[in-house]
């Protein structure tokens, strides 16, 4: 009886240290908790330690699909050297984000390289040897499908007919002049397109982007803290859009491998002006440059969510005026884009807009529409997927690569 019970005993415990074995510890959140991090007695700020793929460009309407899933959370624990500082894990090396000049040069060539249907549409129709009234009606369509706008369309026209008509000309270089002459006056070149990222004495500068989900409003926040972190600004995050978990995790996962502290919540649904609120709070005790504070994407239609959009900005200007205003669009959505624009600015009173996926095509035209219809300018465009590939506009680079 004994030998009985030794053996039960004996296959109990074993099947306790089996259960034990699965069990791994999991791994703290780095991320800022605004009022969390606080009442636990510690703090959050800093890069996190592990290291997912950078989110690409329109991955913040969903969680991204190449995302490495993973069953259990591990972690490797660091070999035993009590306080010897050799057998300490190495620190993980931060990325080094490209120069603005280099970035400019980079998108530049990108830009000229790609074959524009307006540019080039615009020199067939202007080098025919007659330049009658449908040949000018077929100029006229060629703006309009590339979204440029009625009302600029029909300035463009009017004005090149003038002129082609007192010069007399068919030559393909004084055309292409001419032409560029006419584009550039459309898009504009005295305008002010500097972002507002300067430190006041006793603030640092706030930056609110906005924009509708699926456009690379969370990416383009991103992008954007690598162009500051390369003209040595310190910067913080705020991860306002609260309502979806995988943006929070994106805009920490930019932050970290440049080294910039994201505040953030732990609990999905928290009040979104919470943390905008907090994120520049934070960016005044530590005394940053600039706070990127990065919110939900909301649907134009929804009175709601766009009220709730105008509150985030009233409750972070407790703290200051809100130096930035950045309104993400997709320059592929056309008209689309200008509904969405419009409404944006009468909520939060947009100061620049963002092109994201503006790569010289047919839609090109949508950098014109935009800026006549909000009367404020394009300041920063994307012409691709990798994270160094968001520069200023620049109207004459723009308008040379159009018709190149």
């Amino acid at each position: 009886m004994e030998i009985v019970i030794a053996v039960v005993v004996l296959v109990a415990l074993a099947g306790v240290g089996a259960v034990v074995g699965l069990v791994r510890p999991r791994r703290r959140r780095d991320s800022l908790a605004p009022r969390e991090a606080e009442q636990a007695g510690r703090s959050s700020l800093g890069p996190r330690s592990d290291e997912l793929p950078l989110p690409g460009v329109g991955d913040d309407a969903e969680v991204p699909r190449d995302s490495p899933s993973r069953a259990v959370d591990t972690v490797d624990l660091p070999d035993a050297g009590g306080d010897d500082p050799a057998a300490a894990a190495p620190a993980r090396e931060l990325d080094r984000p490209a120069a603005a000049a280099g970035r400019l040069v980079r998108l530049r060539e990108r830009l000229a390289r790609s074959n524009s249907a307006l540019g080039q549409g615009l020199l067939a129709l202007l080098s025919r040897d007659s330049l009658d009234e449908a040949t000018w009606e077929e100029v006229e369509e060629t703006l309009l499908l590339a979204d440029v706008g009625f009302g600029p369309t029909t300035e463009i026209v009017d004005s090149l007919r003038e002129r082609v008509r007192v010069l007399g000309t068919r030559e393909p270089e004084q055309l292409r002049a001419l032409l560029r002459e006419e584009l550039l006056k459309a898009v504009g070149t005295d305008v002010d397109r500097s972002l507002a990222t300067t430190r006041h004495d006793d603030r640092p500068a706030v930056v609110m982007v906005v924009g509708v989900n699926g456009t690379g409003k969370t990416t383009t926040v991103g992008k954007i803290a690598r162009v500051l972190v390369a003209e040595d600004k310190d910067v913080v995050l705020g991860a306002a859009d609260t309502f979806r978990a995988a943006a929070a995790e994106q805009l920490a996962t930019w932050g970290e491998r440049v080294g910039v502290p994201t505040v953030r919540s732990e609990r999905e649904g928290a009040d979104p002006a919470s943390v905008a609120f907090e994120a520049v709070k934070t960016g005044i005790d530590a005394e940053a440059d600039v706070v990127l504070v990065d919110t939900a994407g909301r649907l134009q239609n929804k009175a709601g969510l766009m009220d709730e959009l105008g509150k985030v900005k009233r409750v972070v200007e407790k703290h200051g005026p809100v130096d930035e205003v950045l309104l993400v669009l997709d320059a592929t959505t056309g008209q689309n884009g200008l509904r969405q624009a419009a409404v944006f600015s009468e909520v939060v009173d947009v100061t620049g807009i963002v092109l994201t996926k503006l790569d010289g095509t047919a839609k090109g035209g949508i950098v014109v529409a935009v800026q006549r219809s909000l009367g404020v300018p394009v300041k920063l465009v994307g012409l691709g997927e990798g994270p160094d590939d968001l520069a200023p506009f620049e109207p004459e680079a723009f308008v040379d690569a159009l018709i190149s």
